[in-house]
């Protein structure tokens, strides 16, 4: 069976890819994936508001008593002695390379423009085959318009585009007052893939202590519906390659997402749920569900339900919203 598939350039042996999670933020996790059968890393990200705390962290720790005791400055080493830039993170990416070999696709989130090119730099330098942009951008200021908030993307994407040129995908949320359209301005601006979509990790309030606190919880299947709908309606409309996040913890919900038009499909809560190794089942049943119904290649079946190809485009549309809950109501009641 040939699963192979090309995703910003890159030839994978299947299309099952890690996701940026802390998985990967050891040789250990990343060699057990590659063990396990992925195809591709994405390394967790690298932040840039990160990078700068530690910084400010530093020279307000260095400099706290510097007035006290003038005589003693000398025994504290210099502040240019201290790694707290993105060293860490660069020299990874070059052990990661090592000691694998697969793809391995750096993720960046950044907070400035200038911090957006000069890390994906670096990150180039390092020798990182690809460099996912991770835009986790929630504006809550009213006077920011939409379209403000959608130039704010396409500029980050541009100017990363002119500082590197190894293949750079987005990350990006369903968030927008019109998808299609922000797909297809990142597409037109050089995007080499898109990742449909990121997570937004609202807060929880804890009742007792009247605090507002972080609460972390992994996909579900149910959440692979909104980017198997984006991924069919994108399918074939825009050149950029289509990466699906979320949901997908089965080799049908991988299936499903292929048929849609993705080229590649990303696992994350699946590998903390069922371990590292759950990578060899989803490809493994792949696998049995195409032998059985005789496909021989991803190709043959790519794209076949996204929207331009199946047989009813309008199920994508405001007529299945009405279909959807008229069936539902009938089947409540009983109706034939």
């Amino acid at each position: 069976m040939d699963l192979t598939t090309t995703y910003l350039g890159l030839k994978l042996r299947t299309p099952l890819v890690c996701s940026a999670s802390p998985l990967s933020e050891t040789l250990d996790g990343i060699r057990r994936m590659e063990d396990a059968g992925a195809s591709a890393v994405v390394l967790s990200s690298l932040f840039e508001e990160q990078l700068t705390r530690d910084r400010d962290d530093l020279l307000s720790h260095l400099t706290a008593n510097t007035n006290a005791f003038s005589e003693a400055q000398s025994f504290f080493p210099a502040v240019e002695d201290f790694h707290w830039g993105p060293e860490s993170y660069l020299n990874h990416i070059r052990k990661a390379k090592a000691a694998s070999r697969l793809p391995i696709i750096a993720s960046l989130n950044g907070t400035s423009l200038g911090g957006w090119t000069s890390y994906a730099r670096d990150i180039q330098s390092a020798g990182a085959d690809a460099l996912e942009l991770n835009i986790y951008h929630i504006p809550t200021d009213p006077d920011v318009s939409g379209l403000e908030v959608e130039n704010t993307h396409v500029e980050i994407l541009t100017a990363v585009r002119s500082a590197v040129s190894m293949p750079v995908a987005v990350k990006l949320s369903p968030f927008f007052s019109n998808m299609a359209s922000m797909a297809k301005r990142l597409d037109d601006a050089g995007a080499g893939a898109l990742v449909l979509f990121n997570r937004f990790y609202q807060p929880d309030f804890d009742l007792e202590c009247l605090e507002v606190r972080p609460n972390l919880l992994l996909s579900t299947p149910q959440a692979l519906r909104l980017p198997l709908h984006w991924t069919a309606v994108l399918s074939g409309r825009i050149k950029a390659d289509l990466a699906a996040t979320s949901g997908i913890h089965t080799a049908m919900d991988s299936l499903k997402l292929l048929m849609a038009g993705a080229t590649t499909t990303m696992l994350c809560s699946a590998l903390y749920k069922f371990g590292i190794e759950h990578i060899k089942t989803i490809e493994a049943d792949i696998t049995r569900w195409m032998t059985e119904r005789e496909y021989v290649s991803l190709t043959q079946l790519r794209g076949s339900m996204s929207q331009r190809n199946c047989a009813d485009p309008s199920a994508f549309e405001r007529q299945q919203y009405i279909r959807t809950l008229t069936t539902y109501k009938a089947a409540r009641l009983g109706a034939p």
